[in-house]
């Protein structure tokens, strides 16, 4: 990035910084969405953007980080600083399991997309028949207060969750640039544009891919665990759906894949411009069931057809933002 780069990240900083003093109840919770899915789209960012893996499951890791923690808070009273440890611990796991079965066996491109789907759509209907954590009846966090801030146990107003979410996508920013600038971030962009000749390089493309996978899914639990503790419920076929996946995917794909501002740019447009889309239509009394998932479809048609790189790197261009 240049100075004028740097200049106008400076000004984006202060300006998220200083949001809830002027915004309002309704502002306040789209910016605390539009970051929970530039931190998840960052995370899912680091497997297909950066490593070429790609990921249309990404709802598991989701979905398991969210129930681990709040399963451990519901019925052992462990808190969620805890419980995030466990949920990250759960999920990278998983994402060697799956990274490693796929790999091992030569899985990749669109077989490797299904292989997600599958494992996803698997550990629904599992968490559908386990009464334990509350099965298809959802299982539901106790809300005591929102209006005193309760770090230790994530309980308080939305202006807390704002600011925590806010500091999960700035670290997030900074460890993806810091990677994809390091060895192991040119590594992943060697096996994204060829893998084989990645490999007669000598890059062991198993282990870097297995790398991104578990890298990826470690980092999307923690939006898991952010997810329950700022909705307070959970049900096995609302977080584990697909379309949660796309949710989380359609970001990084608009703003611009590979990029670092893409998922965040992305997320803002998607979610700024559906909740308008919304909200315009119940002030005209219209209710159109599926009106989010058809707007996602024009939008993702229109990129691929007219910004196949993303709007981030056009974007740059025109205002000079990169060298």
């Amino acid at each position: 990035m240049n100075r004028r780069a740097l200049s106008l990240l400076a000004v984006l900083a202060l300006a998220l910084l200083v949001l809830p003093a002027f915004a309002d109840a309704y502002v306040l919770s789209v910016a605390t969405l539009i970051l929970f899915f530039a931190y998840a789209g960052q995370a899912w960012n680091v497997m297909m953007g950066f490593a070429g893996q790609l990921s249309l499951g990404h709802s598991l890791y989701v979905g398991v980080g969210a129930y681990v923690a709040a399963g451990l808070f519901v019925h052992l009273g462990v808190g969620p600083w805890i419980g995030v440890w466990a949920a990250l611990a759960a999920c990278t796991a998983l994402g060697a399991v799956i990274g490693f079965l796929a790999f091992r066996f030569g899985i990749s491109g669109v077989y490797f997309a299904l292989l997600t789907i599958a494992f996803a759509e698997f550990t629904r209907i599992g968490f559908d028949h386990f009464p334990l954590l509350g099965g298809p009846g959802g299982l539901f966090l106790k809300v005591e207060q929102r209006e005193v801030v309760d770090l230790a146990n994530l309980r308080g107003p939305p202006v807390m969750f704002y600011y925590l979410m806010l500091v999960a996508t700035v670290a997030a920013f900074a460890l993806c640039a810091w990677m994809v600038r390091s060895r192991i971030g040119y590594y992943w962009q060697a096996i994204r544009e060829n893998e084989e000749a990645a490999q007669a390089l000598g890059i062991n493309t198993f282990r870097y891919k297995l790398i991104a996978v578990v890298i990826s899914a470690a980092m999307t639990s923690i939006a898991g665990v952010f997810f329950a503790f700022y909705y307070n419920n959970l049900f096995p076929e609302q977080i584990f759906h697909i379309s949660r996946s796309i949710e989380i995917i359609l970001g990084p794909i608009i703003g611009g894949l590979g990029t670092l501002f893409g998922p965040i740019l992305g997320a803002a447009l998607l979610t700024v411009l559906a909740d308008g889309i919304t909200e315009l239509l119940a002030a005209l009394g219209w209710e159109i069931p599926g009106i989010k998932q058809v707007f996602y479809g024009i939008v993702l048609l229109a990129v691929v057809m007219f910004l196949p790189h993303g709007v981030w790197p056009m974007l740059a261009r025109k205002l000079g933002l990169t060298r």
